[in-house]
């Protein structure tokens, strides 16, 4: 008696420059040093779209699974215990081995890491990464203090809004900045919010002693004019341009330390203060904005993603 191979829906890409589409195969083998996982959701990011653009400096061979993060629950493992909710990422996932966008997938062990019991499935998924990058922004690199005023650019998105919070916490008075007026609604409550164009030194009250930026490009070298002298500017992203030109007379003239947020070399630094946050987040104190999409809207979640839309981070929903 024969019995089918269980089948398994995933997103592959067939070609750079495109979308991927939705295809069946077989469930993966459970394979020694490696973790087999049903996956309940994935993150759509901007890394995620410079690989299926063809843009990225190391890229797969086609045909491939993209996803660079995501989280599921554990079926096989010899390292993880199985029913576990872990987060998936690393180890070459999405990159140079087929990666989260699927209902199942095999990673090396080393790319699980087990959640807290009760974590929501798709905080698993989303957390690390604004969260560790907003606490390095704020306290690692900035050091923020109690009393300063703090601007805080792309202030509705995942790491802006997380900055935001942490900011606050750390005693500061936070003026947060978006990009278009719908957006205004979505910079949490603890930060004054403006519209980029309306920036000004008069309407923020002030020169800011700490500017913590996501986004780059033109909004970045607006927001440096209102840093006061001996100030910091922490760089975390550049989705609105990766080009910063600077005269460097005034540049020296202003005297604002840039210190640009690498984490891929302090991942290790803030992984506990992520896991101390967790229950935070968890329980609501502190909020973290996504939008989510089915594993058949791939289409809609990167035309929000694209176009600057999307608030927060972009998740695919593969329970």
């Amino acid at each position: 008696m024969s019995h089918a191979t269980p089948a398994s829906r995933a997103l592959v890409l067939k070609e750079f420059g495109a979308l991927p589409r939705l295809a069946t195969r077989d469930v993966p083998e459970p394979e020694p040093g490696h973790t087999l996982v049903r996956m309940t959701a994935a993150t759509v990011a901007h890394l995620d779209l410079n690989i299926l653009d063809g843009q990225f400096g190391v890229l797969p061979d086609l045909p491939f699974v993209p996803g660079t993060e995501g989280s599921g629950i554990v079926l096989a493992s010899g390292a993880h215990p199985e029913g576990a909710l872990v987060r998936v990422r690393g180890e070459g996932l999405g990159l140079s081995r087929d990666g989260a966008w699927a209902e199942h997938v095999r990673v090396p062990d080393a790319a699980v890491e087990v959640m807290p019991e009760g974590t929501d499935p798709v905080l698993a998924c989303i957390h690390f990464s604004p969260v560790g990058t907003a606490w390095a922004a704020v306290h690692a690199l900035a050091q923020v203090r109690p009393g300063e005023r703090i601007l805080v650019t792309g202030a509705s998105g995942a790491v802006g809004a997380m900055a935001v919070q942490l900011a606050a916490r750390a005693g500061g008075e936070v003026v947060g900045v978006v990009g278009r007026p719908a957006k205004l609604p979505h910079v949490p409550a603890a930060a004054q919010a403006f519209v980029a164009g309306r920036l000004s030194e008069e309407a923020i009250g002030g020169k800011a002693d700490v500017l913590i930026d996501t986004v780059g490009g033109a909004v970045l070298r607006e927001a440096l004019t209102l840093v006061r002298p001996g100030g910091r500017a922490a760089l975390v992203g550049y989705t609105a341009g990766r080009e910063l030109t600077l005269d460097l007379a005034d540049f020296l003239l202003a005297d604002v330390a840039l210190l640009p947020v690498n984490m891929i070399s302090r991942g290790t630094e803030v992984a506990p203060e992520v896991l101390r946050l967790l229950p935070d987040l968890s329980s609501g104190e502190l909020s973290l904005p996504y939008e989510q999409y089915g594993i058949d809207h791939l289409d809609e979640a990167v035309g929000r993603l694209r176009s600057g839309d999307a608030v927060g981070k972009v998740v695919i929903d593969l329970s």
